[in-house]
């Protein structure tokens, strides 16, 4: 960015083609996920809210786990993509190796307590007995899934980092194939096969992620040329590097385990206002999700994109680019916004749930299509920019501060005590995303944000 004036904060031609590349498969990527917890929910809203509730709130302790997966994957990728910009292979590949580490120690300890306390684990979503039974169900037919998504998570978050892009979509698209064709055997029996209802959900979703990691890890460990990382480098000493890692790393574990817990505990709010309340939102949550593919893709390039620009040593240009990647998120927030207005109607009457879980529904979308404007402003600077630029520590400060002492207290207050309509529920548990979207715009253009980060020798 030479040139001087307002248009080194719009951003050239140059900039926007990087951020299509890296960020419209992600996108895709997301979309494709989208699509897979669409079919699912459709399928299982055929067998009754019970089983969608279940599926529901036992996908919430799995979604817990996949958070804490995201947290150690995506704190791994400030240093990989700041080491990719510094060309500092010897440095990239000792990140990998820690962050590969730390997640099958998360991996071996979620299967453990999913194998002898499922019941208790459902116990904390819901107190319906039927619903716990059906969610017990799910979580014993899913144990495998924390291995196979740790890993490929990890590692498909890290093939970003380094702008390899185009495999994990590949990966994705068969997958959302594979996930469809085997819940449509195994949730109704068709081609011989059993009626296995919510277990055959499950399955399902195992078969795919038994083939994510297949063939993420494959490529990951045996073809990729950028990282160039192999099995043999598992056993690589790192204690030279494992200091700067805890420091940049374990504040976005810590973040991003907090905002699960977090997010665990609104589940379980909700599912003590109701199956039908859970239901609600299960219909709704496709739609979050679809009108937040952007914002995923945006933010992931953003951050991309920072720790590239930074690890060349370019502050200033990444400070111009934090207010262009703003500008993008307000603007995407609108459209997201939009289309939620737009796509409530159909999608709400396309599911087979009860006529009060449609309401419900109704009154959700309307909160979700406001607060999704804060929600895409604050992603792409908490998930992307910020973090890039090494902020860990005060990133982790906000997610503890607002929704530990604003979203959770109110949400369960409004819920649960005031009995508030659930617009008005719903809000509240979201109201962080306001308040971190002007903490994180003040943090942004104070420069704080931009934190050094050291390499190591080579061995």
């Amino acid at each position: 960015m030479e040139r001087g004036g307002w248009k080194e904060y719009l951003g050239y031609k140059t900039f926007y083609q990087t951020i299509l590349r890296i960020a419209v498969p992600i996108s895709l990527q997301q979309l494709i996920t989208v699509g897979i917890n669409l079919m699912d929910t459709i399928m299982l809203s055929n067998m009754g809210d019970a089983q969608l509730s279940a599926s529901s709130q036992a996908s919430q302790f799995i979604n817990l786990y996949q958070i804490f997966c995201m947290g150690i994957g995506m704190g791994a990728s400030v240093l990989t993509s700041r080491f990719w910009g510094m060309e500092d292979r010897t440095s990239l590949r000792k990140a990998i190796t820690i962050m590969l580490r730390i997640v099958l120690v998360f991996a071996s300890a979620f299967f453990v307590a999913t194998f002898f306390f499922p019941e208790p684990i459902m116990r904390l979503y819901t107190t319906n007995t039927v619903t716990i039974g059906y969610g017990v169900m799910y979580l014993r037919w899913i144990l495998p899934t924390y291995f196979c998504m740790g890993l490929s998570l990890t590692c498909t978050i890290v093939l970003r980092s380094v702008g390899e892009v185009r495999i994990p979509l590949i990966c994705s698209v068969i997958a959302f194939f594979i996930n469809i064709f085997f819940n449509w055997v195994f949730i109704f029996g068709h081609l011989g096969a059993p009626r296995m209802e919510i277990a055959g959900a499950a399955l399902g979703t195992l078969i795919a992620r038994i083939f994510e990691l297949v063939f993420i890890c494959g490529f990951f460990f045996f073809r990729d040329k950028r990282a160039a990382y192999r099995l043999r480098h598992l056993f690589t000493p790192c204690g030279d590097l494992a200091k700067e890692y805890l420091r940049i790393s374990i504040p976005v574990l810590i973040s991003d385990g907090l905002l699960a817990l977090g997010n665990n505990s609104v589940a379980m709010i909700m599912g003590r206002i109701g199956d039908v309340f859970v239901a609600a939102n299960s219909v709704t949550m496709v739609v979050q999700q679809l009108s937040s593919v952007l914002t995923q893709g945006i933010s992931n390039a953003s951050g991309i994109i920072t720790g590239h620009t930074m690890g060349r040593g370019e502050y200033d240009r990444a400070q111009k680019q934090g207010y262009t990647f703003l500008i993008l998120a307000g603007i995407i927030g609108c459209m997201a916004s939009v289309l939620i207005l737009l796509l409530r109607g159909p999608i709400i009457g396309y599911y087979h749930v009860s006529p009060e879980a449609k309401e419900i529904g109704w009154e959700l979308m309307d909160s979700i299509s406001f607060i999704i404007i804060f929600q895409a402003m604050n992603s792409i600077l908490t998930k992307g920019v910020l973090r890039a630029g090494g902020d860990t520590k005060f990133l982790m400060v906000g997610d503890i501060l607002f929704l530990w002492i604003a979203s959770i207290p109110l949400g369960a207050l409004a819920g649960l005590v005031w009995h508030w309509t659930p617009f008005w529920i719903y809000s509240m548990l979201k109201i962080d995303q306001i308040i971190k979207c002007v903490w994180c715009f003040f943090r942004l253009k104070s420069r704080k944000w931009m934190k050094k980060i050291s390499a190591v020798p080579e061995s």
